[in-house]
């Protein structure tokens, strides 16, 4: 109970060095791939979930966007493996960092804005004033449209981070309350670990709900400027 509660959140050292890189590379152990004619179980079923999800994200998309369903599958199954990893004990969750949240998130959002600007730039500046707009609330209005197009990115890596975060505080809290209450009542204390089993099974939903937020979003900002 002496524990900081965030000391989980803190960037692993080892000798003195971060090993955040090796830590981010480590999912990709898990997802093996095969040049085999018949595949095993685990990676029939991993091809068949890609399928099932790029197609449902790419279906919306011109040839233009459908040029990124490998990045965006990459992204989601990079996040979606992380968050998965970061719910084992003493583990660290890279998604719960906002600096590199923010790092996949400003890269993606510039990208498919760069994309609207080049593919689509009448459109793309028309966003920013609303046909019909009375001429004294232009200039509002055009900032107005600037702030909320800058924020997408920074939406996009909060909402991320704190959804990650709250979960693991969550888990982390109901432990420790477990723990203090099998002293004193252990009737109390189950009915607290029953608690937390169901919020450990609920943060395994939210870590791939999360990166299939994550990545729909940035397939909709695509969407519209492609």
């Amino acid at each position: 109970m002496n524990e900081n509660l965030f000391s989980s959140f803190t960037t692993p050292m080892m000798m003195g060095l971060p090993i955040v890189i090796p830590i981010i590379m480590f999912p990709s152990i898990l997802l093996p791939s095969t040049n085999r004619l018949i595949n095993n179980r685990l990676v029939a079923i991993q091809q068949w979930i890609l399928h099932l999800t790029s197609k449902q994200m790419m279906t919306m998309h011109n040839p233009t966007g459908q040029k990124w369903s490998l990045m965006l599958m990459s992204l989601i199954l990079f996040i979606g493996s992380t968050n998965l990893l970061g719910l084992l004990p003493h583990s660290f969750t890279p998604t719960t960092q906002l600096s590199m949240n923010l790092g996949m998130a400003i890269p993606l959002w510039a990208g498919t804005v760069a994309l609207g600007f080049r593919h689509k730039t009448k459109a793309s500046l028309a966003h920013f004033l609303p046909q019909g707009t009375p001429t004294p609330l232009i200039p509002m209005l055009v900032i107005i449209e600037t702030i909320s197009l800058l924020i997408q990115p920074v939406a996009l890596a909060v909402r991320l981070t704190a959804n990650i975060t709250a979960g693991h505080l969550l888990i982390h809290l109901i432990g420790g309350a477990t723990l203090a209450l099998l002293n004193i009542s252990i009737t109390t204390s189950l009915i607290t670990f029953t608690i937390l089993i169901l919020l450990t099974i609920l943060e395994f939903a939210v870590a791939l709900i999360q990166a299939y937020v994550f990545t729909l979003l940035v397939s909709l900002y695509l969407h519209d400027n492609t």
